[in-house]
């Protein structure tokens, strides 16, 4: 193994996996409201993207899910009573809440937070920043379990640090590393981070014009101050707007326009305001901090991939990963092999001269993909040395026997259907924390629930 890795540390899908349709923006999300769910479908095929990663050679790890429904949060919103008094009010008098407070979102851990590692951190530790995901009612209950669970697997003081989400409110919202790409020559190296945002909280920004059809979920001070956090140095931050555009087209993160690993940035042509002066300053940051080096920026333009066809099938949102034998490869969902437009040009993508792709692999996300979230939205990447992950609870990281257990956790646990009446059932949460209980153990993390408490 090389001095310091990428590790993809992936969210498992949790057992009230349902479609809610709450996040505006997000038109799978949207799309797919009020229809049946299959919580058991979704956890194995995230299982088997993980298993892809995996045996590609990609470190893999495992976040866990939270614990749903949130009763603390029903109970802060005033429902009283027996825990199953308390489901049954809100399903009566504030269904809404009760989806909410169900959400499996928390498996898109790309949202969880947004990770420095080791090499660009003055004090020479990974610094972590649990996103406040100020802009949706049922992502902004995450933090504090966020906070707990990573503090729980990256417990060595010496070596991590896990902040205080940067204060939500007045518009200063931060949705973590999907708005956050770090390129570098080989992970282990410094890396240039671009921070991608869609407005400011403070001030106007410019003339570029504002969405019209969704909002903006970034600020610009929220990624600002993830970058003063972790220590960053201005000469190695570049800040880039999302073009609105693109929010208006259902591009509510920009990892679902763009996508980097190590030297190489794939981007939309409408990804960002001014998106040539974005790669100049990207092209201009990087030379700077690796002389010599050059960035490979992967323009795809909308004449070949509109923005409705990179959202239908969340091109964007594939996995860019370096194998084991260092070729990169790109890990798309299945939707973008079915879409004859987008394979056309992922085919012409892998003859270009230049290009440092060796291939794609397609893999079946559909459960996931339904309610808005592909292969990138399921994993939260973080550069680790081979002595900062000894230090992490060996259950975590995904073997082959971790695997095979994993898939029969799920099996004995997890519904194959689930509708929304199916929120309000007692058994439900009983079954969910029974589950929970035992990944826990599983993982080798001890208590990280209210429950278990």
């Amino acid at each position: 193994m090389s001095p310091a890795a990428e590790v993809n540390f992936d969210g498992l899908v949790g057992p009230t996996h349902n479609y809610a349709g709450l996040s505006a923006g997000n038109l799978a999300s949207m799309s797919h409201r009020g229809t049946r769910s299959n919580p058991r479908a979704a956890a194995l095929q995230g299982l088997a993207k993980m298993k892809r990663l995996a045996d590609l050679g990609v470190p893999q790890a495992v976040l866990p899910p939270h614990e749903r429904p949130a009763l603390a949060t029903l109970r802060a919103l005033g429902f009283t009573g027996r825990e199953p008094d308390v489901l049954r009010a809100a399903a009566r008098t504030a269904p809404a809440l009760l989806a909410a407070c169900a959400s499996a979102s928390n498996m898109w851990v790309a949202n969880a937070a947004t990770v420095s590692p080791s090499a660009d951190t003055p004090d020479g530790r990974v610094h972590f920043t649990p996103a406040n995901l100020a802009s949706k009612f049922h992502r902004a209950i995450e933090p504090a379990q966020t906070a707990r669970t990573l503090r729980a697997i990256f417990r060595d003081a010496t070596r991590f640090v896990v902040h205080e989400p940067v204060p939500a409110g007045g518009g200063c919202g931060d949705e973590g590393a999907a708005n956050h790409t770090r390129l570098t020559p080989r992970h282990g190296a410094r890396g240039l981070h671009l921070f991608v945002y869609g407005h400011r909280a403070f001030s106007a920004g410019g003339a570029a014009a504002r969405p019209t059809r969704f909002a903006s979920r970034q600020a610009f001070e929220a990624s600002a101050a993830v970058a003063r956090a972790h220590g960053l140095s201005p000469q190695q931050v570049v800040y880039a707007r999302q073009h609105p555009a693109a929010i208006d087209a259902g591009v509510f993160h920009n990892d679902v326009i763009a996508v980097g690993n190590e030297q190489v940035l794939l981007y939309h042509e409408n990804a960002f305001v001014d998106s040539r002066g974005v790669i100049a300053a990207l092209r201009r940051t990087y030379g700077s901090l690796h002389p010599g080096r050059t960035l490979t920026a992967l323009p795809v333009p909308a004449r070949r991939v509109s923005l409705r066809q990179a959202v239908r099938t969340y091109l964007f949102n594939s996995q860019l990963v370096t194998t084991e034998t260092g070729g990169m490869v790109l890990v798309a969902p299945a939707d973008c092999e079915e879409e004859r437009t987008v394979k056309a040009f992922l085919d012409d993508l892998l003859t270009a001269p230049g290009c440092p792709l060796r291939a794609v692999q397609f893999v079946d996300l559909r459960e996931s993909m339904r309610n808005g979230g592909g292969p990138a939205c399921l994993r939260l990447r973080v550069v680790l040395t081979a002595a900062e992950r000894n230090t992490l609870p060996p259950g975590v990281f995904l073997t082959p026997s971790r695997y095979d257990a994993l898939v029969a956790w799920v099996k004995r646990h997890y519904r194959d259907r689930l509708e929304f009446s199916d929120l309000a059932d007692p058994a439900l949460l009983e079954e969910s924390r029974r589950a929970l209980d035992q990944l826990t153990t599983l993982l080798g993390l001890g208590p990280i629930y209210d429950f278990q408490r």
